[in-house]
């Protein structure tokens, strides 16, 4: 008797409700990075949650991570499933508020994605649009992260986020720009570093080349002013926490956001150096996708936040 390969069946014929069910825990279970972290998060049982990657298994004919004492781990085709998962409920998640516009009511999801460390701007107006927002569309529910500007703009072209909010850099002519507010990056040491509490005065970009530097592994304003003055990075951060860390072991130079660093400086662990010189602005800038038509929704959230920025400059 020949035993078929299950990677060579073909077992998935219709995606049924069940099948997007199975789907959607099987993302919560990747992105809480394993069955207990997810359990809390679906507020299931981790027998059931274990049961349902069996079952989705079982229903796509193939191994889709490995679980034991090791931790748990993506296998190759678990990592494609993921993938395509997104963008399977993204797709779901588009036709289920096209169905709403359709009723002239909005409902479903909205996925919104911000750059990180906003929250202690006081230019910016996030938390006032999200409050419109959910005063405006009560039955719609926000779903928020924080992520990085390359993430942000891949999920708005692939559907996977709905609004984005990053600094503004290069622009992409699949997504629709609107000026927010701002923010100043300063120049900052750690208190082991040979420049903290030194006289700063007579510093200039040449003294600063002699120097490690730390920042961000990706196009980004910062990136854009490393590469523009010749600053060498011996250390890379994925966001602004990583260089604020960085920037604490004493051993790199690197840019944070004034307000986020401001408790670092009153604290006595970082001195930013030289601002009046070493320094760059910021603006902040919402995303929408161009094409397809953003939903009602995420139309709304951009007005909201048009709203909330405009009142401040008011």
């Amino acid at each position: 008797m020949q035993v078929t390969s299950p990677k060579t069946r073909a077992v998935l014929g219709q995606v049924s409700d069940m099948d997007l069910r199975l789907l959607r825990v099987f993302k919560s279970v990747v992105e809480c990075g394993g069955m207990a972290a997810a359990e809390l998060e679906l507020n299931i049982g981790i027998s059931t949650v274990s049961r349902h990657i069996k079952d989705l298994e079982t229903r796509l004919g193939m191994v889709l991570c490995r679980r034991g004492r090791g931790g748990f781990m993506l296998t190759n085709e678990g990592q494609a499933i993921y993938e395509q998962t997104l963008h399977l409920l993204a797709s779901v998640e588009t036709f289920r508020s096209s169905v709403d516009e359709i009723h002239l009511r909005m409902g479903g999801e909205l996925q919104l994605a911000l750059f990180d460390k906003t929250a202690t701007n006081p230019a910016a107006r996030i938390a006032e649009a999200i409050a419109l927002f959910s005063e405006r569309a009560p039955d719609v529910s926000l779903n928020l992260k924080v992520a990085s500007i390359n993430a942000i703009e891949r999920g708005l072209i692939d559907g996977s986020v709905h609004v984005g909010i990053i600094p503004a850099h290069r622009e992409s002519r699949s997504l629709l720009y609107t000026a927010l507010f701002g923010e100043t990056m300063l120049l900052y040491c750690g208190q082991r570093h040979p420049l903290f509490g030194q006289d700063h005065a007579g510093l200039d970009w040449d003294d600063l080349r002699q120097h490690h530097f730390a920042g961000l592994g990706y196009h980004s304003p910062n990136m854009e002013l490393s590469h523009r003055e010749k600053l060498t990075r011996h250390a890379t951060g994925s966001d602004q926490e990583a260089i604020a860390t960085l920037i604490l072991s004493g051993r790199y130079l690197g840019f944070l956001p004034d307000h986020y660093a401001a408790s670092f400086v009153q604290n006595g662990q970082m001195q930013a150096i030289k601002p009046a010189l070493f320094y760059y602005l910021c603006s902040f800038v919402s995303l929408l996708r161009r094409a397809p038509q953003p939903s009602r929704a995420s139309l709304l959230f951009q007005q909201c936040l048009v709203e909330a920025h405009a009142a401040v400059d008011a």
